[in-house]
């Protein structure tokens, strides 16, 4: 059984998983693009640690369809799980084994491994390797496990909170290895809290809540869609502002927030910003402090999720 299709690499569709009374996932649907970096983002109990999981083969779905790379992770996992690599969050790692053995088992899994030396020496693990696994940092088990997931060269990997608890230095040297596996093809679904993060290495991002996708597309169109941008500059109190929204689009806002503050929110481009700096300069007004604000990834997230904490 090949792929059904080249231009998805992993289709939820209509994904229900529930434990007992609890539904954790309630008929969600996602696509992951080949190729692409695909950040699944979401608060405490969102579902998406389960939609993951389910993806990956551990848990099978109550309802709806699976597949990745065009196969049913439980039913052909046998074939599909040396094409795919998996970083959980915690766990799959014998305790009493060294860090070194651990690595080149995993390594020997695979027909064509990468260099074990080479990629325990680009994560740093190279004064490790005769330490056992619990006796290693919380930050050398995440680099340990993200090695592990990405020796065998899989065609996708799931990373699974790969940069939680590391330092800056082991972070942007993970970062680094995301992009050179999509540079080399490789599909990556990153699993993160980190909204910079998925900022700086997502194509797609995913926002999942209450057990389903409430919205999908690049930072870029996320950061864009729903979320005005916004226009500041000071001049002297009591400007005309019917005046400003004459010369301004029709679907533009503007308001004097406290004396000599104005905002103005509506689609920032290049051409608004030259029409408000033309309206001053027409009405005698010197603008001091202009700046263009965009959402972040964080804004628009806790738009759509909400800013109450999560157990």
């Amino acid at each position: 059984m090949r792929s059904e299709t080249a231009e998805v690499a992993v289709r939820v569709t209509g994904l229900v998983k529930r434990y007992g009374t609890r539904t954790a996932v309630d008929g969600l649907d996602l696509d992951v693009r080949p190729g692409a970096v695909t950040a699944v983002l979401g608060p405490n109990g969102a579902g998406k640690t389960t939609t993951v999981e389910t993806c990956e083969g551990y848990r099978r779905p109550d309802a709806g369809t699976v597949r990745v790379l065009g196969l049913d992770p439980v039913a052909d996992a046998a074939e599909l799980r040396p094409r795919i690599g998996v970083m959980l969050q915690s766990g799959g790692v014998y305790s009493g084994a060294r860090a070194d053995e651990m690595l080149r088992h995993v390594a020997k899994l695979h027909a064509h491994p990468l260099d074990v030396d080479a990629l325990v020496e680009r994560l740093g693990l190279g004064g490790c390797g005769r330490t056992a696994y619990r006796r290693l940092s919380g930050g050398q088990q995440q680099r340990l496990a993200l090695a592990m997931a990405v020796v065998g060269r899989p065609e996708l990997v799931f990373l699974d909170e790969a940069t939680a608890g590391l330092d800056p230095q082991a972070r942007r040297s993970t970062w680094d290895l995301v992009r050179e596996l999509r540079t080399d093809g490789v599909t990556v679904v990153l699993t993160t809290h980190f909204m910079d993060e998925a900022e700086q290495l997502a194509d797609d991002v995913a926002i999942i809540d209450g057990g389903k996708v409430i919205a999908q597309g690049s930072p870029e169109e996320l950061c864009r869609g729903g979320a005005e941008n916004t226009l500041r500059f000071t001049g002297r109190p009591g400007l005309d502002i019917a005046s400003l929204l004459k010369a301004l689009p029709t679907d533009t806002l503007a308001a004097e927030l406290t004396p000599g503050t104005y905002r103005i929110t509506g689609k920032v481009d290049p051409q608004l910003l030259a029409t408000v700096t033309s309206w001053c300069a027409q009405h005698g007004v010197m603008p001091d402090g202009i700046s263009v604000e965009r959402h972040s990834l964080e804004d628009v997230f806790l738009e759509l999720t909400g800013k109450d904490l999560r157990s």
